[in-house]
């Protein structure tokens, strides 16, 4: 009886397989269903947008990381945003990279600090020999080693200044999808930041 009946659909051209829903949309916007599992999924860079990744700390949900560089008093120079899966010392280099060049004294804008201050997520030492090339001093913590170095004296500015960042929702908590957008509010706050040192 089976057998009859897939005669019968394969007659009339009822027993082909049917396209699969995960294939590209042909038009301007993409599609934002990925097939996992044999089941659909919302992908990282279709729904939630760039620059997420699992959050360990947060039953793996997709979220975002600021990582950000100040002067002394916690000026802000440079942010980048990553994904939530993302090393903190991978980021060391390209914050020290983006630091604008600041004017003051006569002769060349500086573009470099005398040192930089890290905590144990910072520790590595080809980015340690790196930033001595560029003649930077490096102050990171060492993971595996007894606390009271004393970075924490210094280091609690930077602290303060993702606090500050994070007082908006909408930082403290990422909705937009597109990553630009997100970017270009952490960099309107900065310069809110600047602004009420002025």
């Amino acid at each position: 009886m089976l057998a009859a009946s897939e005669r019968m659909a394969k007659g009339r051209d009822m027993g082909q397989d049917t396209p699969h829903l995960a294939q590209p949309f042909e038009g301007e916007r993409q599609t934002r269903f990925l097939s996992c599992c044999g089941g659909f999924g919302f992908g990282a860079g279709c729904f939630w947008g760039a620059k997420t990744g699992p959050n360990a700390t947060d039953r793996r949900k997709l979220g975002s990381k600021h990582h950000i560089i100040t002067d002394a008093n916690g000026i802000p120079f440079a942010v980048k945003v990553t994904g939530a899966n993302r090393h903190d010392v991978t980021q060391l280099l390209p914050l020290v990279e983006s630091i604008p060049p600041i004017a003051g004294k006569v002769g060349h804008p500086r573009k470099r600090p005398d040192c930089v201050q890290g905590d144990r997520a910072y520790d590595s030492q080809p980015h340690r020999d790196i930033l001595h090339k560029l003649g930077i001093d490096s102050v990171l913590a060492k993971r595996r080693t007894a606390h009271g170095s004393g970075l924490g004296v210094f280091r609690w500015v930077v602290e303060r200044t993702l606090s500050w960042l994070h007082q908006f929702r909408r930082l403290r908590v990422r909705y937009e999808r597109r990553a630009d957008i997100h970017e270009a509010l952490l960099i309107v706050v900065c310069i809110s930041i600047c602004s009420n040192f002025i």
